[in-house]
């Protein structure tokens, strides 16, 4: 029979840190964590296997798990000498996800269950304090009222400042016991109003409720949208962690924190956290109330009052600290850890790799490196080539004029602009429709997670550096400035107000994440220096990589931003960017127009010169490198006017009348212009357009080899093949105008011609059109379309659902489809190599940038990948990662 249920605690471990995949990051890490022999409250997991077998079922348990299950409460009233459901002495739990990474806030947890009408006397007796026996109870409802009944959590949360209110009181604190029974009584009402029965009395009744909703929580929105962000596949499913509940809310020598064994935000080799006294988790994370540091250090750096835990809890601080000491030896790494005192007695609640910052992944890996912890391979494989695109924008001008109206906590550094917003859907629909927002909440929850991804920067009026929104925005890679409780933020009415100053919705704002300013209006930025740990960071990849990296880059500021971050050559250059320039295209526009080839040509002498001195400005930066470049790609009908109003001013700038432009418009326009008359076809039409392009990069090549002294390396791109016979007569033309060139110069340099693999035809026909091509460039965007029939501009409209049902693990546009179109790529290039072994391979789509499309190309043995300048650095740290992971 399978085994569903893994006990950890009391001297019992059935796991470890191995079996992530089973337990979930939580729980293999709790049972490791009792393993080694830290103070670990005891419990049981329930593993993914059951969560996937959950669903299957119709979302049923089967009765051998209620049996192991059983055997896990067995376990943990054993070692507490408590029992679930006992009115004197009654054992109480907290139920959580644990998925196999982490997911932080998108999972549903519940505290304090088994607590009744019956089990509260007994905890208050047995704990001497009935005030907290009565707060944990009112935690409880509230908490469960959320999660497994799904009644609105603004209505308990309004009935507790009532409360207060009543009471004159300011903090949840000063509510009395009677107070909190008051409470109690008033949200059972609640639930029996919303839900239509009673609050559950039966604490086995609340036990399966729970897990359900942990389960039930993996296909949550939120958690959706999380995974699709980070790329976490659906069908991994969450663990349940069932364990007995400790308490941080039991008086002044009580407490509960989360904490960093190094600053998450920096990677300084500092402890970094955040604590209070008298609560429980949730107060910290959901940013409820503010919490203290965690060192005396950090609370004399911010100023701050309230005294640090190392110096309100010396003893239990010092042994925390040797806990972080034991963890980050044991894992290798920087840990994120939850915590809780009771009485004065540390438990360990949860261990997990830490979230970072891109500055602070680099530092920690470098570091752990330099201390021998880790190897540099490990350093080079713990940092996410993504997470670099945070490094690699500009930040705030230091010189610009800053109106600061608040300051906050520096909860997730970076600096963004953008309009002001209030709520997650409209950040997310004004992002989409190509706006920069920042997103201001009072604090944040999980349902804002596709508000938060949509924004470029988040500000909170409460929560620390710990809270969901810090987090969850250190993840992303958003800046995010948190708790800055001056602020007063009406969501409803689309305002927020600080001192004197308010705030509407649609009006421009800046936030400093690194520092935790907040000021109006758009603050001027410079670009970011890149030195120190990401030069050696990367220094160490580039001497493991096999894959060389190019960029895609068509402008001088492209490549000379490609080449400072290392880009090995231009993978592709698109040269019908160039035409549309304001100062050519009515020269483009006259060519198109021409009736016969002398038009044409005469259009094109005006050409010439602009795109000899287009190629000469990119060979002159990639002096030495290779520079691919793709001849004229688009239908030529894109080039012409579409609306009424601009007819005119073309018919005036290109000499023909209106009637003539319409008529040759309709004569060009396609029902599907992207397997149209484009690419080779207009070639093979025209042949005179790709003789004047190739005569301008062989002119523009030897001019700049004349001034520098060093040849550049043209690859002359022939785009949208699909036969040999195309690229036979395309490679004629280029030869020709080659040696025409030459002969005029009385010079000659190496080129090559070669084509895009870009439709499944020439994939399959690749031994044949290797015969004649050099190199083949696979351009996966338009292979993507054509292989799926999906047309990547309309795709967004499915493709969501499709990856949410499993149709496609991954936005096939995005990263490679490896079943379909990466098949097509390793018959090209298979096919291709028997005929010609030194053909050279490459990919310069979008996938160019993906570490999972790197890691694929890796796999197939292509020469070289080439993405968009700014993620050059990613494929460089991706295809060190894709070496070494297949080494």
């Amino acid at each position: 029979m399978t085994q569903y249920v893994y006990r950890f605690g009391g001297g019992v471990s059935d796991g470890g840190k191995g079996d992530k995949n089973l337990l979930g990051g939580k729980g293999a890490n709790l049972a490791e964590m009792a393993s080694i022999g830290l103070p670990v409250p005891p419990g049981f997991t329930i593993s993914t296997a059951m969560c996937t077998r959950y669903y299957e079922e119709g979302e049923r348990f089967p009765d051998s798990l209620r049996d192991e299950v059983a055997t896990g409460i067995a376990h943990i009233e054993g070692v507490t000498a408590k029992t679930f459901g006992d009115p004197a002495n009654p054992l109480l739990v907290s139920v959580r996800s644990g998925a196999r990474v982490s997911m932080p806030g998108m999972m549903d947890t519940v505290l304090n269950l088994g607590l009744n009408d019956a089990t509260v006397e007994g905890l208050a007796t047995g704990s001497g304090d009935e005030r907290f026996a009565w707060d944990s109870y009112r935690r409880f409802i509230q908490m469960y009222a959320d999660v497994v009944l799904e009644l609105d959590h603004g209505a308990f949360e309004e009935a507790l400042e009532v409360a207060k209110e009543d009471n004159g009181y300011y903090l949840d604190t000063e509510l009395t016991a009677a107070d909190l029974k008051a409470l109690v009584g008033e949200y059972k009402s609640l639930v029996e109003q919303a839900w239509g029965k009673p609050f559950p009395q039966d604490v086995h009744d609340q036990l399966w409720g729970a897990v359900a909703a942990v389960f039930g929580s993996w296909n949550a929105d939120r958690a959706k949208v999380y995974r699709r962000i980070n790329d976490i596949s659906g069908s991994w499913g969450t663990a349940v962690n069932v364990q007995a509940m400790v308490f941080g809310n039991m008086g002044d020598t009580s407490a509960t924190g989360v904490a960093f064994t190094r600053d998450p935000s920096t990677g300084d080799n500092a402890y970094y956290g955040e604590f209070l006294i008298n609560a429980q988790g949730e107060d910290v994370v959901a940013g409820i109330r503010t919490p203290q540091y965690l060192t005396k250090a950090a609370r004399e750096e911010a100023g701050a009052k309230p005294a640090s835990m190392e110096e309100a809890m010396p003893e239990v601080y010092a042994q925390l600290a040797g806990v972080f000491d034991t963890l980050e030896r044991h894992y290798r790494d920087m840990q994120d850890i939850e915590f809780t005192v009771e009485k004065t007695q540390l438990w360990m609640l949860q261990t997990r790799t830490g979230k970072r910052t891109a500055k602070a992944a680099l530092r920690i890996a470098v570091d752990m490196a330099s201390e021998g912890l880790i190897t540099r391979e490990e350093a080079i494989l713990r940092v996410d080539p993504m997470a670099l695109d945070q490094l690699l924008h500009p930040t705030l001008d230091p010189a610009a004029v800053r109106d600061v109206i608040a300051k906050g906590l520096p909860a997730s550094p970076g600096a963004a602009s953008g309009t002001v917003v209030f709520d997650a859907d409209t950040a997310e629909k004004r992002a989409a429709a190509g706006e920069a927002v920042i997103l201001v909440r009072t604090e944040t929850s999980p349902e804002d997670i596709h508000g938060m991804h949509a924004a470029k920067g988040i500000l909170t009026a409460r929560g620390g550096m710990t809270s969901h929104a810090a987090v969850v925005a250190r993840g992303m890679g958003r800046p995010c400035v948190s708790g800055a409780g001056t602020l007063s933020i009406d969501a409803k009415a689309k305002v927020m107000r600080v001192g004197d100053r308010s705030v509407k919705e649609g009006d421009m704002l800046t936030i400093d994440g690194s520092t935790g300013e907040v000021m109006a209006g758009q603050v001027a930025t410079v670009n970011p220096e890149l030195s120190g740990d990401f030069t050696t960071l990367m220094a160490w990849a580039d001497g493991v990589r096999r894959l060389r990296v190019r960029a895609n880059a068509e402008t001088p500021l492209d490549c000379r931003t490609a080449r400072d971050f290392g880009a090995e050559g231009v993978g592709l250059c698109r040269t019908e960017h160039m035409f549309f320039d304001a100062a050519r295209i009515t020269a483009v526009r006259q060519m198109i127009l021409a009736t016969d080839e002398a038009g044409r040509r005469a259009a094109l002498a005006k050409l010439l010169p602009e795109q000899r001195a287009d190629f000469a400005a990119i060979f002159a930066i990639m002096t030495g490198l290779p520079v691919t470049i793709r001849l004229l790609d688009p239908p030529l009908h894109e080039f012409l006017p579409h609306a009424e109003a601009d007819f005119a001013d073309v018919a005036t700038a290109t000499g023909v009348d209106i009637d003539t432009l319409k008529r040759r418009a309709a004569e060009l326009h396609e029902f599907n212009p992207m397997l149209g008359h484009r690419g080779c076809r207009l070639g093979v039409t025209y042949p005179e357009i790709y003789e004047t392009q190739a005569r301008a990069i062989f002119e523009a090549a030897i001019d700049v080899a004349e001034q520098s002294g060093a040849a550049p390396i043209p690859e002359v791109m022939i785009p949208l093949v699909a036969t040999k016979r195309e690229l036979d007569l395309m490679k004629v033309v280029v030869d020709k105008a080659a040696r025409a060139v030459f002969a005029e110069r009385g010079r000659e340099i190496d080129y090559l011609v070669g084509t895009m693999i870009e439709l499944p035809r020439a994939a399959l026909r690749a031994g044949a059109i290797a015969e004649t091509a050099d190199f083949f460039s696979f351009g996966t965007n338009d292979l993507t379309q054509t292989t799926l029939g999906v047309s990547r501009d309309d795709a967004a409209r499915f493709l969501g659902t499709y990856v949410d049902q499993g149709i496609y693990e991954r936005d096939p546009f995005v990263s490679i489809d490896v079943e379909g179109v990466g098949e097509l790529i390793e018959i090209a290039a298979q096919r291709g190599r028997q005929t010609r072994p030194d053909i050279k391979l490459g990919i310069c789509g979008e996938h160019g940038g993906d570490p999972a499309s790197i890691a694929f190309c890796e796999q197939v043995g292509l020469d070289y990948v080439s993405a968009s300048p700014y993620r050059v650095p990613i494929a460089r740290l991706a295809a060190a990662q894709a070496a070494l992971r297949k080494a």
